[in-house]
């Protein structure tokens, strides 16, 4: 029996990978698109089974290759970047393949644990998993709500556990290839061994420079929550993945830059102290964003500590300082 991994090679991909095998589970079938060749590094040190191309699999599974012969998928391929226009793509890549997918397990009584995103939310203040709430403001965001619909439809009717991860802001290792999509841990970690300096949004929408404020969640608890429900295939839903407290990006600028201020001997700082200092910079709201931005994210994890799952979420010093301290020893 093979455990299928979608988007096995990029980021939540690749650490569901490492995960199980840290299970001692290695039939594992890597799904992915190597469009962009460098995200193969996040497999190097992965042992699976085998790896197909999104498309081929597709294919293999609509002919029967894989029928009777798949313990569970965990989907996690998608286009991921919000600024994507192309409309067709996009429905194509996200909806139609994960609706395909979704087929496929409930016809065979498969485990189908699906990547949703808290953009569902659009500019709302309210993150909870109801329809009143969802608002998405781009094209990338109404795939996710779309499909997530699709879920709730059918899930008094499904055959096999059905279940939908809102991943709010995610960070943590194997997300190098991501570029400009990648966390802003990962990009104020390199700008500030770049340049010595690390750079943040002005305020916008009533928030104070840098004061926007995410619900970031380490790339650590994701994996456990996704691990939490393969153990409990009799838990169905949809269900926020963030830590339900919203952090400020100035909050990981200083979570970064102590890291690394620690790493080099110096002492620790305060936001102010790295301001006066030089080493935090505001720059100007860019336009291209307004209107498509949140602002503000706060899980509302009522349901998933409903389901069962107990364990305490990683705060942003807690998180970035762990994140920070990967990135030092991967960089030598």
């Amino acid at each position: 029996m093979y455990y299928i991994v979608t988007g096995a090679a990029g980021f939540i991909g690749s650490n569901l990978v490492k995960a199980l095998n840290a299970r001692g589970e290695t039939n594992i079938i890597a799904v992915d698109n190597f469009r962009n060749a460098d995200k193969f590094k996040n497999l190097v040190d992965c042992e699976i089974a085998d790896y197909l191309d999104k498309a081929d699999f597709l294919k293999k599974i609509q002919e029967g290759f894989f029928d009777g012969l798949i313990k569970a998928v965990l989907h996690q391929g998608a286009c991921s970047d919000t600024m994507e226009t192309d409309g067709r793509y996009m429905m194509e890549n996200n909806y139609q393949y994960t609706l395909e997918l979704l087929n496929y397990c409930q016809s065979e009584d498969v485990p189908f644990l699906y990547a949703s995103s808290a953009s569902v939310y659009g500019g709302g203040s309210v993150f909870k998993e109801s329809r009143e709430f969802e608002s998405p403001l781009n094209i990338y965001a109404y795939s996710k709500f779309l499909f997530d619909q699709i879920v709730r439809r059918r899930r008094a009717k499904r055959s096999a556990q059905i279940v939908g991860l809102r991943y709010f802001n995610v960070y943590g290792p194997r997300e190098q290839h991501k570029g400009r999509m990648a966390s802003v841990a990962f990009h104020f970690f390199n700008q500030y061994r770049a340049c010595g300096q690390v750079k943040l949004f002005e305020g916008c929408e009533g928030y104070g420079n840098g004061g926007q404020l995410r619900d970031f969640v380490s790339i650590e608890d994701v994996v456990k929550v996704n691990m939490y429900f393969l153990d409990h295939p009799n838990k169905s839903g949809i269900f926020n993945l963030g830590t339900g407290k919203a952090q400020s990006f100035n909050d990981v600028a200083v979570a970064t830059i102590n890291t690394l201020r620690v790493a080099e001997g110096k002492c620790a700082s305060s936001l102010a102290e790295l301001l006066e200092q030089g080493l935090i910079e505001y720059i100007p709201f860019p336009d291209a964003l307004r209107g498509k931005y949140q602002s503000y994210t706060q899980a509302d994890i009522t349901a998933l500590r409903n389901s069962g799952y107990g364990d305490i979420f990683l705060n942003v010093e807690q998180g970035v300082d762990r994140y920070v301290q990967h990135l030092l020893k991967v960089a030598g």
